[in-house]
């Protein structure tokens, strides 16, 4: 069956979201926007484009910083309102120059960084 990026189902905005993690690992590495066009750049480059809503523009994962997203697989969920998407990442995900965006724990009520920046 082909696939046609016009059957997810977006928001308002005509966003939905993204949650990238590492194919070799599982490791959750990131979560970020994408709309139809974005997912159709993906598909055909290879490379992960999201949409960036700060900058209301695509956003190409590691263009200006080199840590690229390579896409091995992308799933969609059983509503089709979120994206699944394994990857190859080079560098770190997370602009704060850490491994994974989500580097900071809640434990016992206390926030605690379970993750440095790579060196």
């Amino acid at each position: 069956m082909s696939f046609d990026p016009a059957t997810l189902t977006f928001d308002a905005r005509g966003l939905l979201p993204a949650v990238a993690q590492d194919h070799a690992t599982g490791e959750v590495l990131m979560l970020a926007w994408m709309n139809a066009e974005a997912v159709t750049r993906t598909l055909e480059s290879g490379r992960v484009t999201y949409w960036s809503r700060s900058r209301n523009a695509f956003w190409v994962k590691g263009e200006t910083s080199g840590h690229l997203q390579h896409l091995v697989e992308m799933r969609v969920d059983c509503d089709r309102d979120c994206l699944l998407l394994l990857v190859r990442q080079e560098g770190p995900a997370c602009h704060t120059g850490r491994r994974s965006c989500f580097y900071t724990a809640l434990r016992d009520g206390e926030e605690v960084e379970i993750l440095s920046p790579e060196t």
